[in-house]
Parts: structure tokens; sequence; C-alpha cells
């Protein structure tokens, strides 16, 4: 669809929410209607207008019905419906592709991202002239310790040598101001991992720390899998830190294996010992395949990557699409009302 354009063709000046929803029919009313009480207070308030965009990346429960039906009563409601599951990054990229207003709010569709401190975010954005407004968890006490753990050594591997290291804590909950949003538009790549892509573009950026909501309806589709694959995906989308450890890896080995050798060849000729022939072999032998096979491994993450890139297929399909105009509802019902009277 034509993004609405202001005179000098770029977007127009507002705030596009972009919701990414996967099965959050029972959730979804309820957030409708805080999105909805947050879009007037901007509007009273600051004089912004507000749309709001639901992806839906391929559910299988009502909620494409849900968020069709969704009133736009201080927003514009557009609804994206994605022709299958594409995941999250997928869904994240098409509601940034489709948001006509040029500044662009991300928040889950599960209702742990509270509406209500977008009006901080704004602020920075506005007031401060922030560009890149991330929002980051002010503890992780109510997680297990392996997972605190796991997270950690995630962020320091993808971090390892980077320039612009990202938050070990930042959530996908963040406003980007409309040149930050341009920005990552503006990015080529299929194989996208958001929260690096938009720490890795720069501009003024800032963390605002909050405590991520109980969820009100479900459970969380986010499992074990998911999230190795998820990290797999950022790794060897974002970071060469796999690559640089592999060769690292290579290189203690030969050092080690070097140093073997000196000593078995000391131990032979100046303390005459037999050295073991059949136990070390294995071992040895065992240890170089081990090796070679996870560096075959790591390597094939990366050559599949790129083949992707070659092949450059879309990041998604939008099977159908629908848009609500605010203010082409108050007007019906305005028609409405003035044919009752009659």
């Amino acid at each position: 669809m034509a993004r609405t354009k202001s005179g000098d063709g770029q977007p127009a000046a507002g705030l596009s929410v972009v919701v990414p929803l996967f099965n959050e029919a029972a959730n979804l009313p309820g957030l409708h209607a805080r999105l909805t009480a947050l879009a007037a207070m901007l509007a009273r308030k600051r004089a912004l207008k507000t749309e709001i965009v639901y992806v839906d990346d391929g559910s299988w429960d009502r909620t494409l019905a849900i968020a069709r039906g969704l009133p736009a009563a201080a927003a514009d409601v557009q609804v994206l419906s994605l022709s299958r599951n594409f995941g999250k990054e997928a869904a994240l990229a098409a509601g940034l592709d489709h948001a006509r207003f040029g500044a662009v709010l991300f928040m889950d569709g599960d209702g742990q991202h509270a509406p209500e401190l977008a009006e901080k975010l704004v602020a920075l954005w506005q007031d401060e002239n922030y560009d890149v407004i991330y929002t980051a968890k002010s503890h992780r006490q109510s997680e297990g310790a392996a997972r605190r753990l796991s997270i950690r050594l995630f962020y320091r591997l993808l971090n390892l040598g980077a320039r612009h290291p990202i938050p070990e804590d930042a959530s996908d909950f963040r406003l980007l101001s409309p040149r930050a949003a341009a920005a990552l538009r503006a990015l080529p790549e299929r194989n996208r991992f958001f929260k690096g892509l938009s720490s890795w573009i720069g501009f003024r950026q800032v963390r605002v720390p909050y405590e991520p909501e109980v969820r009100a309806h479900g459970r969380s589709t986010w499992h074990l899998r998911h999230l190795v694959g998820l990290s797999i995906e950022g790794l060897t989308a974002f970071s060469t830190a796999p690559l640089r450890i592999a060769s690292l890896f290579g290189l203690l080995l030969a050092a080690s294996a070097l140093f073997l050798g000196a000593w078995t060849l000391m131990e032979t000729f100046v303390y005459g010992k037999d050295v073991p022939g059949f136990p070390s072999l294995m071992v040895g032998m065992m240890v170089i395949g081990g090796v070679q096979l996870l560096m075959i491994g790591v390597m094939g993450e990366y050559i599949a990557k790129i083949l992707s890139e070659l092949k450059a297929r879309p990041v998604y399909f939008v099977a159908e699409q629908e848009l609500k105009e605010a203010q082409a509802e108050k007007s019906n019902a305005a028609r409405g009302k003035r044919g009752a009277k009659a």
C-alpha cells in the first residue's frame, strides 16, 4: 500500500504503533483498549496523530478475526495478515514497512509491555530529541538461574568485539524516531535481528527501565527450542563472533598439539619412556574430529545465511490488509446520528 506522505515525500508526522500477533486472541481486546486510550492522550496532550498496526503472523486461533473487528476510535487501525507464520522478526519488518507515519513504536501483543509507558518514550523522542528509546528489564529475579546465565553468555558472545554492543536486558519494546525508522528500513539484509540492527544504526539512544506486566491470558509461545533457534539466528545474522571463536579454538588446538608433540619427543628421547600408542592416538583423533565438525557446522550456518541473501526471497508475504481511519468512523457515526434525528 502507499504510505501516507508529507509534502516532501517523507512519511507523515505521527506515530505508528506496530504490534506483532501470534495466537493472542484473548489478550487483544484489552490491549487495544489501552492503546486507544494512549492514542487519545497523545492527541490531546501533544496533537500527535497515531495509528495502530496489528501484524498477524499466521495465527491459528481467532486473533485475525478479532483484530478486524477492533474499532478505530482515537487512532487509525491497520491490520496485516501474513500468508503464514514467518516469525517475529519478519512480522516486525512487515509492520515497519507498512507504517504510515514517521515515528514507529514496537511492542509485543501479549500485554506485558505496558502501553502507558509509551508516553515517556514519546516524551524522550519529542522533548529530548532521542532517536532510539529502548526499554530494558529492571531485573531478572523472576527468571531461573540457568536462563539468566544463558542470556548473559549469549550477549557476551554477541557483543564480542562489537563497536556498538547490545544491552543484554533490552526488549523489543522501543520507539524509533522518523530518521531512525528510515535508517532501519534502508538496511538491505533479509536475515534480520531487530535488537541488533536498531542498536547498530546509531543516533542518540537511551535506556528506559521497566517491569514486565503479568500475562493476563494464555501462555508464552517462546519455548526453549524457539529461544535457541532465535539465538542462533541472531548470532549468525548479526555477529561474526562464532567465526572468530572458531579460529581461536583452532589456534589453541594447534598450539596444544605442538606442545604435546614436543613433550612426547622429550619423554621418548630424554627419559626413555614408552608412549602408549592406541589410546593417545584415538583421543587425539576424536578431539580433532569433533572440533572439525563443530567448525564445519559454524561455517555452514554462515553459508546458509549467504545463500538466503543471494536467493533474495521476500522476508514475508501479506495475504490481507485492512485499514480503518479514525476520522472515517467519526463521520459515519455523525451521519448515523443525523439520520436517527431525521
